[in-house]
């Protein structure tokens, strides 16, 4: 209800940024925290309460949930599949935010908890193939998921149903499928293939060097959601009676080089590519099957890819406008089992 007060861990990261902007529009009281300096925020709200607090922490948990009615927990170690493939252990530390976010929204008796988890928790082997069957919530079990970070998010899974089951709390999941969109990361490691994409075709055009590097074969294949489907479905399964892990994805199954035509096209130019198979590419095939979100609360992704993309390139090539002011910075890339991105920070 509004007025409420409802608290975004991870809020200066990019869902968490949108998410505390709509709950805002619609009247609740929000409490934003994320470990990282406000002035690295990817949004700040001057109406919420804004905390710098590392939730790896019970006493800063603690701090975050006192008084709150309702949690959203987004804040993790993670970033694109060049991140997380070279950073396992980092994101498997993100397990100390999420037991004690559960722990002091238990011991604050927060009203409803939530809990964003992905899709890397499915079984690989059902992802070896490009024409890959759409993912069903079931799927994640016998459990073989994304080495590192898909282990800590299925562990945490199981955590939001024991304390269901044990202390009677009220938790919800979502397992996200490749969240894309404005306000999020574009550059320096933990960004995802949509921005990756979009920083590479934008750079091709400024150079004049109209060539692509592709991580893997492109042949790989995906959905992507747009982040407002994001922040509406997430609100919707919070609010809802459906007590195991839901599937929040768009099922507009793309190829890798399908999301370039889509830049590129957007871009209005044709790049030379150019593959490099030693990059880290993640599974072969992942798609979101929706059909028990659809049944359960009735939701399902409303922005095409081609449509979100557009979106998300005009504020991408902006912001490289206004830091590079044209120019094109020195850039490597990187093989596989390099370390990519700055040290890790809680945001989602």
């Amino acid at each position: 209800m509004a007025g409420e007060l409802v608290v975004v861990a991870g809020g200066g990261g990019f869902i968490g940024g949108h998410l505390a902007a709509d709950l805002m529009r619609q009247g609740f009281r929000v409490r934003s925290v994320d470990r990282k300096p406000m002035d690295e925020w990817y949004q700040v709200h001057n109406d919420a309460e804004n905390l710098v607090a590392d939730l790896n922490g019970i006493d800063a948990c603690r701090q975050a949930c006192q008084g709150a009615d309702q949690v959203y927990q987004l804040a993790a170690d993670m970033g694109g599949m060049g991140f997380i493939e070279t950073h396992k252990a980092e994101c498997m530390l993100s397990v100390l935010i999420n037991t004690h976010m559960l722990m002091a929204a238990r011991d604050a008796g927060v009203q409803k908890f939530f809990y964003s988890s992905s899709a890397c928790v499915y079984n690989g082997d059902k992802q070896v193939d490009e024409d890959v069957v759409a993912l069903k919530e079931e799927d994640a079990y016998p459990a073989l998921p994304e080495d590192g970070y898909g282990w800590e998010k299925l562990f945490s899974e199981r955590m939001c149903r024991h304390f269901r089951e044990d202390y009677g709390m009220y938790t919800r999941v979502a397992r996200y499928h490749n969240v894309y969109g404005p306000f999020g990361t574009w550059e320096g490691g933990r960004e995802k293939a949509p921005a990756a994409m979009c920083r590479k075709v934008i750079e091709a055009k400024l150079t004049g060097d109209h060539s692509i590097e592709i991580w893997g074969d492109g042949k790989q294949t995906r959905s992507f959601m747009y982040i407002d489907d994001c922040v509406n479905g997430s609100q919707k399964i919070m609010h809802s009676d459906s007590i195991e892990p839901l599937n929040l994805g768009s099922n507009e199954l793309v190829t890798i080089n399908g999301l370039v035509d889509i830049v590129e096209d957007i871009a209005g130019i044709k790049l030379d590519r150019k593959y490099n198979l030693d990059a880290p590419k993640g599974v072969n095939g992942r798609n979101s099957d929706n059909t028990l979100i659809e049944n359960e609360i009735g939701w399902s992704p409303s922005i095409r890819l081609r449509d979100g993309m557009e979106k998300t390139y005009k504020w991408i090539y902006d912001e490289h406008m206004k830091k590079y002011n044209g120019k094109v910075p020195q850039r490597e890339a990187a093989p596989k089992g390099a370390h990519v991105g700055k040290k890790a920070t809680a945001a989602s």
